[in-house]
């Protein structure tokens, strides 16, 4: 388990809860990796009973270092404003006795409306037809699966396509069949259509060969 965060206070405290409801042997380690918090999110994480390590950088920096701290055969990455869904136990113990694969978690984004419905039904066509899932749906992977497609890459920002990218040459993304929320901070700031706009033109610019930490930089300043 493997949970980069910055700032989170106010959301790891419930995610972490949400963990803590896992049998035992479930989870062999819970790692929170901090990329420098002001708002005591590396405390609070070692209170609930999680390991925290320091990694600035990025978040795909962060989820690099957790990853090679970490000697579990399964890896579970959640980002660390996500809130797990009842049932998610036996979602996840499903998988891991399954054939051999990657799984994600369905997005589900935290506010009312009809448009974030829809953006949510986008995200499963894209995740599900498209083979394209992003990482704050989270991701379930064995870890020889993980380095058969080369590891997770340290960068600050698109580590996550980069590496659904190289997992869905391996095999099939499977979905776990329950959601996660994530906060709707980013769409009540942004608005709906300027979030997924702004998303959209930083894979464009990704694709295009920007550098990551340029797009980090433009990523982070709203």
């Amino acid at each position: 388990m493997v949970i980069p965060a910055l700032n989170e206070a106010g959301h790891l405290p419930a995610l972490l809860a949400d963990l803590a409801m896992a049998p035992a042997g479930l989870i062999e380690s819970c790692l929170v990796v901090d990329g420098g918090s002001s708002d005591g999110s590396p405390s609070l994480s070692g209170l609930a009973g999680a390991r925290v390590m320091q990694a600035p950088g990025g978040r795909g920096c962060q989820l690099a270092a957790g990853v090679a701290r970490s000697r579990a055969a399964w890896l579970l990455l959640l980002h660390g404003d996500l809130r797990l869904a009842p049932g998610w136990c036996s979602a996840v113990q499903r998988a891991m006795a399954a054939p051999e694969a990657a799984w994600c978690f369905r997005l589900q984004i935290q506010g009312a409306g009809p448009v974030l419905r829809l953006v949510e039904l986008g995200v499963r066509m894209r995740s599900g037809l498209g083979q394209l899932p992003y990482g704050d749906q989270g991701l379930l992977l064995p870890r020889r699966l993980l380095e058969r497609a080369g590891g997770l890459r340290a960068l600050p920002l698109m580590e996550d396509l980069d590496l659904i990218l190289r997992l869905r040459q391996l095999g099939p993304i499977h979905d776990l069949g329950l959601p996660v929320q994530v906060d709707g901070r980013r769409w009540r700031r942004l608005g709906v259509w300027g979030t997924a706009w702004r998303n959209a033109r930083l894979r464009r610019d990704w694709r295009r060969g920007v550098d990551p930490a340029a797009l980090a930089a433009r990523y982070y300043q709203l």
